[in-house]
């Protein structure tokens, strides 16, 4: 975010999904090009620069702060000067990541096993994303909210959002909602919300009548709290067929967003 030109909706500060964890997009720094990787099997950070150069460390547990300040000193090693705020974004009480010695938990075994459940979903989200020929994000992770998501428009500008998200200032959530959308995704839950791993769907500006859509398959439903539809994760992973019970539900929760936001879908798909 503080070396990279600003795309539409900040999808240039994004994950993205690997065979082996997650990575950043190129990053330009000077007339030099950098990326930093999550190897999830391996269970290292790697950056790598365009002049050959590269840094690893290891993914273990130590505190936020010990992780951050081993990171930007890798950085530095590697002649990249950057300051960045501290503050982790869309976390409620929230500590600077140079002031974190409380937060120090890292366990293979399940991080293992979410990058497993990303790889499944990266795949078959980026096959919907395929069946949508005008504007739609690529398949990529949030590291704020914590999800992997693909987002199609409309072509229409939205209004203002009007709630608060923490220690994100208003006019980013304007950027990330400036056009209207119909936005899919994976998410691990928080236990505030929603305390087990399930799909989710939803519109912004939310149409009326979306909350009351017959959305397939069965075990979806719609979560007032959260305003989107949310399909379990488990019940994806117990299917006999995964894959088509996660497309009905991306395609029928697309379906009540457009129609009901009356979008020309005649044009768009």
């Amino acid at each position: 975010m503080a070396l990279s030109p600003l795309v539409n909706h900040w999808w240039n500060v994004v994950f993205h999904v690997t065979p082996r964890g997650l990575t950043t997009a190129p990053i330009p720094y000077g007339v030099r090009t950098f990326d930093i990787a999550f190897d999830f099997i391996d269970h290292h950070l790697l950056i790598r620069s365009s002049d050959g150069k590269s840094e690893s460390l290891p993914l273990k547990p130590i505190s936020v702060a010990e992780f951050y300040a081993e990171l930007m000193n890798c950085l530095r090693r590697l002649g990249i000067d950057v300051r960045i705020w501290t503050m982790p974004s869309e976390i409620e009480d929230a500590v600077p990541f140079d002031q974190d010695h409380g937060h120090a938990a890292y366990d293979p075994v399940y991080v293992r096993r979410f990058s497993q459940a990303l790889i499944q979903a990266d795949r078959v989200l980026r096959i919907f994303r395929a069946r949508f020929i005008d504007k739609a994000s690529p398949v990529h992770f949030f590291w704020g909210s914590f999800d992997l998501a693909v987002s199609r428009f409309s072509g229409r500008t939205a209004p203002p959002p009007t709630g608060t998200t923490p220690n994100v200032a208003n006019w980013v959530m304007r950027e990330a909602y400036s056009h209207e959308v119909s936005s899919c995704g994976f998410w691990p839950g928080n236990e505030a919300l929603l305390p087990y791993a399930a799909f989710y769907a939803y519109a912004y500006p939310e149409p009326a009548g979306f909350d009351k859509a017959k959305i397939r398959p069965a075990a979806a439903f719609y979560h007032s709290d959260l305003h989107e539809f949310v399909l379990p994760y488990d019940k994806v992973r117990e299917a006999p067929s995964p894959d088509a019970m996660l497309l009905e539900f991306l395609q029928s929760s697309y379906e009540a967003a457009a129609d009901l936001g009356k979008w020309d879908r005649a044009a768009l798909e």
